[in-house]
């Protein structure tokens, strides 16, 4: 596999992606990019997009009518909501800042909203939803999210963590015991859950999923910046500050000779 960046090419050369001076692609590679997306805020499903949308995919969670939840409101959360409202799907959004909530609920159209550190809020939803999508690349606690699934229930991961992960095997298994104040509460009759991980996904799912992003108008939330900009926009992305994506408007960057 040769990635489209920062990776050695078959010529030995190294990969500048959107970088490079100019590209040369394979035409086994390329995707049609609709006319109804506009290509900066589209630019982002080619990465963002196809990640949640591959497993949403795959593991049956784009069915109407069905419950999901999303970790993390960020690049690639909001746009696992938009998709999930477009497949007719419930939504919850899961986070732990709290003041993610007007932004999830009035204007990415979620149904629901969990603090993930709150066990009321946590507790309240056990057993609801029929798959979860782990977009948190930040170290936390699986458990209280295991507990949201139904019976059969999946939660797919695809943030990626630096560091492993607990996953006790109760809360796949049996469900989980959670102590709280001074009492037990026993969750074991919520049974049998499946936890995977998805990395991006093919080029025929991409090609999908952007035609079903330009029917139903989805692109991401994007800030454009200029080539110059990019030290900034890195030390932005480095603190959080980016709602949600950085697009490097290359034409309007360049000077003419």
């Amino acid at each position: 596999m040769v990635l489209t960046y920062n990776s050695v090419d078959g010529d030995g050369t190294m990969t500048y992606g959107g970088y490079s001076d100019a590209v040369v692609v394979n035409q086994d590679f390329a995707v049609h990019f609709p006319e109804s997306l506009p290509l900066d805020k589209g630019a982002p499903l080619l990465c963002a997009g196809i990640t949640v949308y591959s497993p949403m995919k795959h593991f049956g969670l784009n069915e109407p009518g069905k419950h999901l939840g999303v970790v993390g409101l960020g690049g690639l959360g909001h746009v696992a909501v938009k998709f999930a409202k477009a497949f007719g799907m419930k939504v919850t959004v899961i986070s732990s800042s709290p003041s993610k909530e007007k932004e999830a609920m009035e204007r990415l159209g979620a149904d629901a909203f969990l603090v993930s550190s709150s066990m009321d809020q946590i507790l309240a939803a056990t057993g609801t939803m029929d798959g979860i999508i782990n977009t948190v690349s930040a170290t936390h606690p699986l458990m209280p999210l295991l507990i949201l699934l139904k019976t059969h229930g999946k939660m797919i991961m695809v943030g990626a963590p630096e560091k492993p992960l607990e996953v006790p095997a109760f809360s796949l298994i049996l469900g989980a015991r959670l102590q709280r104040s001074s009492y037990l509460h026993s969750l074991c009759e919520n049974q049998g859950k499946m936890m995977a991980g998805s990395c991006i996904g093919g080029m025929e799912d991409t090609q999908e999923m952007l035609d079903f992003a330009g029917k139903h108008g989805i692109t991401a939330d994007v800030e454009v910046i200029r080539m110059d900009y990019v030290n900034t926009a890195m030390e932005r992305l480095a603190r959080n500050d980016v709602r949600y994506r950085f697009v490097i408007d290359v034409a309007n960057t360049l000077t003419p000779l």
